[in-house]
């Protein structure tokens, strides 16, 4: 199951999989899920969800284990049920059945669920919790050195700058933001850190972390899309929980999700603050470059997978994201 539409007979195996008696009577696809595919499995009994991650062998990150190892710890271990329930998985079909969870998107950020994200984060670094977060794969690109930050920043910027797409809808336009604007920004910004090899130290992270990923059911935030997730330095976490773009958190609410977050890992100290205020407009970058992987091969064949947009219109959007994205950088 790659290019094309969940069958029934994989959600058929997978509720039998979870001890579900019953059968699915249909697959409704859902909006969103810009590396997946995503079902709304109706049923008699209460709806459920059909996730098809996408698999390349270009990319060999596991989202399908990430996520389900994720979610298993924080329902199992962590007790929490603001995540969907893990029901059952088919690593050969490369899908998951989970519970379906209610809500609306959320309009924009506040006060409030920031607070809630932060209690959510320190609910998976409970102490208590410490022994199986260690069994935890690394997160997608984690960094346990600030070595490690710069080289993963790095690799990206110069992935966009040798390896862009010259077929890609406004590819010259890509390219010419890349090495005029992208690659000098990068620069200035490497400068700045010190790329020590020390290590640092780690928390359970959810990766790809913010409200683009949650959903608000009657004042009840609940969270979604752990395909990165893993163990990772919690300073990764913050900055990209702030400078995630799909829907932007206030940013005069970063030092108090920044200590929230570092308190609850017993590390709210000068230092620590120190490194996530120096990663700040390095991971703001970063997702620049992100914004851009629309023009790198194997990045497109994930969103044709995913969705319905055509790859000009994609494009067009993405480099207009990545050039606001610069000018905000030259404001830091």
């Amino acid at each position: 199951m790659h290019a094309e539409a969940a069958p029934i007979e994989v959600a058929s195996r997978l509720m039998r999989a979870a001890g579900l008696a019953d059968a699915p009577r249909a697959l409704v696809r859902l909006a969103g899920g810009r590396n997946n595919r995503v079902y709304r499995l109706e049923r008699d009994g209460p709806p459920l969800v059909v996730k098809c991650y996408h698999h390349d062998a270009r990319d060999p990150r596991d989202r399908l284990g990430a996520e389900w190892a994720f979610l298993r710890y924080a329902w199992d271990v962590c007790g929490l049920r603001d995540v969907p329930e893990p029901l059952a998985a088919e690593p050969a079909s490369h899908a998951a059945l989970y519970a379906f969870v209610p809500g609306g998107r959320i309009a924009a950020a506040e006060a409030r669920h920031v607070e809630a994200a932060a209690r959510f984060v320190a609910a998976l670094n409970a102490t208590a919790a410490r022994g199986a977060a260690e069994r935890l794969a690394p997160a997608s690109e984690a960094c346990f050195s600030l070595a490690a930050h710069v080289a993963t920043i790095d690799r990206r910027v110069m992935r966009l700058a040798t390896r862009l797409d010259p077929s890609a809808p406004h590819a010259e336009a890509a390219a010419a933001l890349v090495q005029e604007r992208l690659v000098p920004a990068w620069h200035r910004l490497a400068r700045r850190l010190a790329p020590v090899a020390a290590p640092l130290p780690w928390g359970v992270s959810p990766s790809d972390f913010g409200f683009h990923n949650a959903l608000d059911a009657e004042g009840r935030l609940s969270f979604l899309d752990f395909e990165y997730a893993g163990r990772d330095d919690p300073a990764k976490l913050i900055c990209d929980f702030f400078c995630q773009p799909e829907l932007p958190v206030p940013r005069a609410l970063y030092p108090a999700f920044r200590d929230a977050v570092l308190a609850a890992l017993g590390l709210d100290t000068s230092p620590h603050r120190a490194r996530c205020d120096a990663l700040l407009p390095a991971y703001g970058l970063k997702w620049v470059c992100i914004m851009l992987n629309e023009f790198l091969p194997a990045a497109a064949a994930r969103r044709d997978f995913a969705e319905r947009q055509d790859r000009a219109s994609r494009c067009a959007a993405q480099l207009a994201k990545a050039e606001a994205g610069l000018d905000r950088l030259h404001d830091t």
